[in-house]
């Protein structure tokens, strides 16, 4: 089965990853390059603060939607490419949003819940804010590598004189 055959279907979900993916790429950029360098600026008492409350907030249907569709829908995008010319394409972007997940899972998650547990705001900071960015950062970088993989499958499904895969 070629890309071209692989029908419209195939095509929605792969744009809708491609969107999803890149607004979750985006939700890690911001704290790149805003909120964790506003909030170093603060003391410590208001770093936690914060970061609790955002922790909190960030937990509704408006994020779960792409944290969880991204994964899912990129995925399937792959299962359906898988004999077409986007397939490594499709496939890297699947294995760098399951790392994605699985590094906010195994990492970014569990400092989160141990920030909300902390009494001693400078001792919860000191324990968060360095593994919490640097971790933020590797999602980032995953998640924009996966938008790149997903829009050059969008271009190579389209453009049968694009190279594709091998």
């Amino acid at each position: 089965m070629t890309q071209n055959r692989s029908g419209n279907g195939a095509g929605a979900v792969l744009g809708a990853a491609t969107a999803a993916t890149g607004l979750l790429a985006g939700v890690w950029f911001a704290y790149v390059c805003s909120v964790m360098p506003a909030l170093a600026r603060s003391d410590d008492r208001v770093y936690v603060e914060v970061m609790r409350n955002i922790n909190d907030v960030i937990q509704n249907p408006v994020f779960f939607t792409p944290f969880l569709g991204a994964p899912l829908l990129v995925a399937v995008a792959a299962w359906q490419h898988r004999a077409g010319r986007a397939r490594l394409w499709t496939l890297a972007a699947a294995v760098l949003c399951a790392a994605v997940f699985v590094v906010t899972a195994a990492v970014n998650v569990p400092l989160n819940d141990a920030l909300a547990a902390a009494k001693d705001p400078t001792a919860a900071r000191a324990a968060f804010e360095a593994p919490w960015v640097a971790w933020n950062l590797v999602r980032a970088a995953l998640s924009t590598l996966a938008l790149g993989c997903l829009l050059r499958a969008l271009a190579v499904r389209r453009d049968p004189g694009l190279p594709g895969t091998p």
